[in-house]
This record gives structure tokens, C-alpha cells and sequence, in this order.
């Protein structure tokens, strides 16, 4: 049973969010607060699992209450509520970077308050399953991403044995295998690699859903302004948050950083991300490559969706393309990834250990289509090696 603590000032939302809750018998609600002075009390006496949090609310706001509790509770779970306004997109990024795990909207314009819950229920109970599907106590250490390259997790050391990497059940996975010393499900102590492509990159593609944007604002902030690939992304996002994430991350990176719009043509040392509420495709025209943007059917329950992305990547750039799937709920860009392992891309997926969600990558993992598993702290490196020089540079890795 995963257990629950509400926090709103509203008691019309802390109802409407306990009764979608209450349609899933493996969710409970344990306790309810009106804002985060009273919720900090609450974590301290409840222990839940997961906290959903308001961002406006009186004597101590969201963000506030983000930041005690990662200041005391480094590893439990935070959904914020948002409203799906420019205000409400700001507030929410400020949170993720304070260390929230996800967020969800807010209904708006519903005709009833039986609609208003079918909405929250939707958004809201796949992404606590997600967070709490491996729980561990919220006052257990941070697994931190920043760990140098090849240092092990405290409490952990290198051996020279390479045990075979597998399924559930122990079937091996194929191509890959699965550091020393590590349990099945259990934080990787060093990066997994199979024989690295030697192939020129013309391209980076990027997917990620929950916990992206502190993933891929760590890699794009570590990018040179001379990377001589452009890189385009999916990231789960609504619309407008989409634009103010773009503009954040560009105020911040080396690199120039934009939402995509349609027809924009594609250049090295700019990143491209898909707006809300649009799969985001590029295609050839001409001598350049352009971008396209259509409201298709979502997939896997998205749009923008990684797997569009990755199809259009594979049929325009094929083997030039170096595509990377960092941590998110459930399998986007897993079909994708297939088209292109199929074409000659590389494909890189974040470890376990430092992903959020070990969904997405996870996916791409564990059906063999990733030629490395690597930390979030050495994707950047991994990426700027593959593209030195631009197109026609061969790899520069190492194998382990």
C-alpha cells in the first residue's frame, strides 16, 4: 500500500485529489494539510510514501515546503500541482530545480466535478505508481548523480568479474552487462557498454519525461557553444511550460536553446525543443533539415511523443544519429529506438541509479537496444566525445 499526504489550501482540491486516489486500492490517503507548515509536521508523524504539494498557498508556500523537505527528506517522492498558466509554469520549474519529483495540472474548463476528477485520477496515479514502485525509507541517503565517472556508490567496490546483466526471472539481456557487485535492481556501480560505434553523429535526439528536466538541464548546461551536431528533444511537457523551460535553459547553457517551431531549419550548437501538445519531427529538404510539427494521435498517451521524434530521426539522419533516453515513466521512444538500432544509430540509455524513473531508459535497456548504460553525470562527456569534430568524427570512448 502506498501511502499519501495532500497538501492544499483549498479543501474543494484536497477533496477532489483524495477521492481520485481513493478509486486505486493499492493508494491511501493518510492525511490531508492546508499548507506547508502544518504538512512539514505531518511527514514527520505520517511517514507517507508520497507527498502531492500546492504551489500557492498561505504561511508557507510550495516552493518553501520543497525546500525543507529536501532539506530533511532527500529521497521522498513530491508531485506538485500546478495551473497551466505562465505563472504556474514558472512556479514549477523553480520547484523541479528545488528538487520535486514531478507535477501534474490542474483541471481547467471541465464541465463537472466528476470530470475534474477522472482528470486528476489519469494524470496522477500512473506517476505515483512510478515513483513508489521501488520504495525505499524517505530518510535513506540521496543516490547522487554527480558521482565521477567509474567511482563506485559508497559501500561498494570494483572487482574485475562482469556478471551478466538480466531480466526479471535472471534471463540475460542481450549486449549489455551488468556491473560488479550490484543486485538485480539495485544502483549500478559503473557504466555499461557494449562495443562503441565508430560512425560519424549528425545528430542528437533526446527523450525524457519524469525527472527530465533536471536531467537534461545538467547535459545541455555541460554542452560546448561550438557543438557542431544539433540536438532535438522530447520532453513530456504541456504547452506553455515547454517555452518557459526553452527559455530558462537558454538563459543558462552555452548552447542556444529554443522551442521548436515549424519549419525552423536545423543547426549545430542549437537545441530544439518539441512544444506542448505537438510531436515534433525533422525531414530533409533540400540540402537542409528542417522541423515539422503535427497534433497526430498522442502515443503512449503523449504528445509530444519520443517515438515520433525517433522515427523521424532514423529515416532523416539514420546512422548519423546519436540518440539518448534519459530517465521517465513508462516506454516512449522504446519503438523509436528500434528504428533506430535499425538504421546504425547509437543509442544511449541513463542508468538505474540515477534516473528518477528507470521507465523509458529502463525500456530501451532491457529490450537491448542500448549500446551504453551510463550515468547521468557522464552522458554530457560520452555526447561531446561522439561529436568531436562533427560529422565523420569516430568514437572516441573507451571500452570497459
Amino acid at each position: 500500500m502506498i501511502s499519501v499526504l495532500v497538501v492544499d489550501d483549498s479543501v474543494v482540491v484536497r477533496r477532489l485529489i483524495t477521492d481520485a486516489l481513493g478509486d486505486d486500492p493499492e493508494i491511501r490517503v493518510v492525511g490531508t494539510a492546508p499548507n506547508g507548515k502544518v504538512a512539514l509536521t505531518k511527514i514527520e508523524q505520517l511517514r507517507p510514501d508520497l507527498v502531492t504539494l500546492d504551489i500557492e498557498m498561505p504561511i508557507m508556500d510550495g516552493l518553501q515546503t520543497m525546500r525543507a523537505i529536501r532539506a530533511k527528506y532527500a529521497r521522498l517522492p513530491v508531485i506538485m500541482f500546478s495551473t497551466l498558466t505562465a505563472a504556474g509554469a514558472t512556479a514549477t520549474l523553480d520547484a523541479l530545480s528545488a528538487g520535486a519529483s514531478d507535477y501534474v495540472t490542474k483541471p481547467a474548463n471541465v464541465g463537472s466535478v466528476a470530470e475534474s476528477i477522472r482528470s486528476v485520477r489519469e494524470q496522477i496515479i500512473p506517476r505515483i505508481h512510478a515513483l513508489c514502485g521501488g520504495r525505499r525509507s524517505a530518510l535513506a541517503p540521496p543516490l547522487r548523480p554527480g558521482l565521477a565517472p567509474g567511482r563506485p556508490l559508497p559501500g561498494t567496490a570494483h572487482t574485475n568479474a562482469a556478471p551478466t546483466l538480466t531480466r526479471p526471472g535472471g534471463t540475460p539481456l542481450p549486449g549489455v552487462v551488468r556491473p560488479p557487485n550490484v543486485p538485480p535492481g539495485g544502483p549500478a556501480t559503473a557504466p555499461i557498454r557494449t562495443m562503441p560505434r565508430t560512425g560519424g553523429v549528425e545528430c542528437v535526439a533526446i527523450g525524457c519525461s519524469t525527472g527530465g528536466p533536471d536531467a537534461l538541464t545538467a547535459v545541455v548546461r555541460a554542452l560546448p557553444a561550438s557543438l557542431p551536431v544539433p540536438v532535438v528533444v522530447v520532453q513530456h511537457m504541456p504547452p506553455v511550460f515547454t517555452k518557459m523551460f526553452a527559455d530558462r535553459l537558454d538563459r543558462t547553457a552555452a548552447l542556444t536553446v529554443v522551442e521548436a517551431a515549424g519549419d525552423m531549419a536545423v543547426r549545430p550548437g542549437t537545441v530544439y525543443i518539441a512544444p506542448g501538445d505537438f510531436h515534433l519531427e525533422v525531414h530533409r529538404r533540400g540540402t537542409e533539415v528542417v522541423t515539422k510539427l503535427n497534433t497526430g494521435p498522442p502515443e503512449n498517451f503523449c504528445r509530444p511523443a519520443v517515438d515520433v521524434l525517433f522515427r523521424s530521426v532514423a529515416r532523416t539522419y539514420g546512422g548519423g544519429t546519436l540518440a539518448i533516453v534519459l530517465t521517465g515513466m513508462g516506454q516512449d521512444g522504446k519503438r523509436g529506438a528500434e528504428q533506430l538500432r535499425s538504421a546504425g544509430a547509437e543509442i544511449v540509455a541513463q542508468d538505474e541509479a540515477t534516473s528518477v524513473v528507470w521507465g523509458m531508459p529502463g525500456a530501451v535497456a532491457q529490450a537491448g537496444l542500448a549500446h551504453a548504460v551510463l550515468p547521468l553525470g557522464e552522458i554530457a562527456n560520452h555526447l561531446i566525445s561522439r561529436t568531436a569534430g562533427g560529422r565523420g568524427a569516430k568514437s572516441m570512448e573507451v571500452t570497459r
